[in-house]
């Protein structure tokens, strides 16, 4: 009987758990990426508005800025996603100040050139039955430009709304 060859094999190397821990993580921030960008991502159709906007209370108009994030236009009142303004019945001098400073901000943008809103003819709503909106001009989103100019917060996961009177 002939007897089988011997093989020496080194006995297998586990992995370290340190690149385990990599994949792992780097998967993790995929995912995570991931989940942001369909979130944050207005989905749908694109409308397009070529209006003028006035603030509201002043000239009758068919469109107006209520304040840093919210518009109407005609009976419809559109709350803008991606940040939130400081509130015109704030908590403290500083706060009012800027809401107004958001509210003309807000009012300048839309005012500047046409620009699309996301969510075509069936957008989401919020609590209070206001369209959900994110608004852009070519590759420009009001979220950022209102962000840079300072006159507004993130908004989303993990940012608390406030702090204007700090």
């Amino acid at each position: 009987m002939a007897r089988s060859p011997k093989f020496h094999t080194k006995p297998l190397r586990r992995r370290g758990r340190k690149r385990n821990l990599g994949v792992q993580l780097i998967t993790l921030l995929v995912i995570a990426a991931a989940s942001a960008i369909i979130w944050y991502w207005p989905a749908g159709e694109w409308e397009r508005v070529d209006t003028r906007f006035t603030l509201c209370g002043e000239r009758g108009s068919q469109a107006c800025v209520i304040d840093g994030d919210t518009f109407m236009i005609g009976r419809r009142k559109i709350r803008i996603t991606g940040y939130n303004a400081p509130e015109l019945n704030g908590e403290c001098p500083a706060e009012i100040a800027l809401a107004k400073q958001s509210r003309n901000g807000l009012r300048d943008w839309l005012n500047a050139d046409p620009f699309q809103m996301s969510g075509g003819d069936d957008p989401p709503y919020d609590q209070y039955g206001r369209e959900l909106r994110a608004l852009k001009r070519a590759n420009e989103w009001l979220s950022d430009a209102m962000l840079e100019k300072k006159l507004a917060q993130e908004s989303g996961w993990g940012f608390e709304r406030g702090g204007w009177c700090d």
